[in-house]
């Protein structure tokens, strides 16, 4: 079976307004202007793949993606064999992953659509291609932006209306504002909702982020994400040896080199995993088998993805012991934050929990009306 063609397709979805997330990294993440990847195959079976590019956050856009899609990634693969399993997959990523540095979202979109199709030929849903269930569903928490008073309180309930009973705090603006922030939302759910706090490296330095830390403890807070600059492996060391609380990386973890710089500084308790950052599933599950090797716990972290990216998230993390939810819930929120879905049927998602099908590959279908509606112009 040979791989035939591959199709890159421009989406933008309709986020909910309400529920934009803005962050301390700055600016606001209101907009999805994300790729569809579909890898076809001369036998009928057709991988997805999504790249969910934000220039903010990864130097990615819908633009570039499709272009390296497009000129770079197809005429690689093109002709070559559909995979049937890791060890193909692994050997088509080396592929097409050198001509290109970097774009981990847009090689994503290749490498999970690899999946996908592996998972098809086999019968296999890409969990058991991955190791087979370690649990039935992973748990997931609700990401309160760091919007003005009283949105973020405002939020939270909501959130909790809906049935999360785990949450994180967008915060990283500056301490006093941070504070006030956590404040109203640990007053707005009250005193059982696990609550932690991201600051996506807003606090800059750890002479900002220790202190703030120490004062948002009187919340009951049980984690802080990215404290400090993304590349201050440092800085992470020094507030995780000053601070009480286990520290999350996430912005310092892209790749498998990231996770053994943090590692070896003792710089986190936690590495927050994205398929897209880490350039698909392939490289994800390499960053959570070195973590599973030294003693870091992981959780999967979000770009707010749609559907296709969700359904891939969730298989890694159901797979993997690396991904201890049940104590660090996941982020695998995106689809709550869009006002429609571009899967037939939506994935089985609902607060606080995140499952898949037990289907072949992703087990998902696109809905290819909602696509030809939000197909990028």
């Amino acid at each position: 079976m040979k791989i035939t063609r591959v199709e890159a397709i421009p989406i933008q979805v309709p986020m909910n307004p309400k529920l934009a997330i803005k962050s301390g990294r700055g600016g606001w993440h209101d907009v999805s202007k994300y790729l569809l990847v579909r890898i076809h195959t001369d036998a009928g079976i057709v991988g997805l793949g999504e790249a969910s590019v934000t220039p903010k956050w990864s130097g990615e856009d819908q633009i570039t993606a499709m272009h390296y899609v497009n000129n770079y990634f197809a005429p690689l693969l093109v002709g070559e064999e559909a995979p049937q399993g890791p060890a193909q997959i692994e050997a088509l990523t080396k592929k097409y992953t050198f001509p290109v540095a970097e774009n981990y979202f847009t090689k994503s979109a290749i490498d999970t659509a690899l999946w996908d199709i592996a998972g098809k030929i086999t019968g296999k849903p890409v969990y058991e291609l991955l190791g087979g269930k370690k649990r039935d569903f992973v748990h997931t928490k609700w990401s309160v932006s760091a919007q003005p008073p009283p949105r973020p309180a405002e939020i939270a309930r909501w959130a909790y209306d809906q049935g999360f009973r785990k949450m994180k705090v967008k915060v990283g603006v500056d301490p006093e504002s941070d504070i006030e922030r956590v404040r109203s939302v640990r007053e707005a759910v009250g005193p059982d909702v696990k609550l932690g706090v991201d600051a996506n490296g807003g606090w800059v330095t750890p002479a900002v982020a220790i202190p703030t830390i120490k004062r948002l403890q009187d919340y009951n807070i049980y984690f802080a994400e990215q404290p400090v600059n993304e590349g201050d492996i440092e800085g992470m060391a020094e507030v995780r040896a000053a601070v009480d609380l286990p520290i999350v990386a996430d912005e310092s973890v892209y790749t498998l080199s990231d996770a053994k710089a943090l590692a070896a500084r003792k710089a986190c308790d936690v590495f927050s995993i994205y398929i897209g950052k880490a350039g698909g599933i392939t490289g994800a599950k390499a960053i959570a088998d070195f973590a599973l090797q030294a003693g870091i716990i992981c959780v999967i972290g979000s770009n707010l993805e749609l559907g296709v990216g969700s359904a891939a998230m969730t298989h890694l993390a159901l797979s993997h012991a690396a991904f201890v939810a049940e104590k660090f819930p996941s982020d695998i929120i995106g689809p709550f934050f869009f006002e429609d879905d571009i899967l037939k049927p939506s994935l089985p998602l609902k607060p606080g929990e995140a499952r898949v099908f037990d289907k072949p590959g992703l087990g998902i279908e696109l809905d290819e009306e909602k696509i030809e509606r939000y197909r990028s112009k």
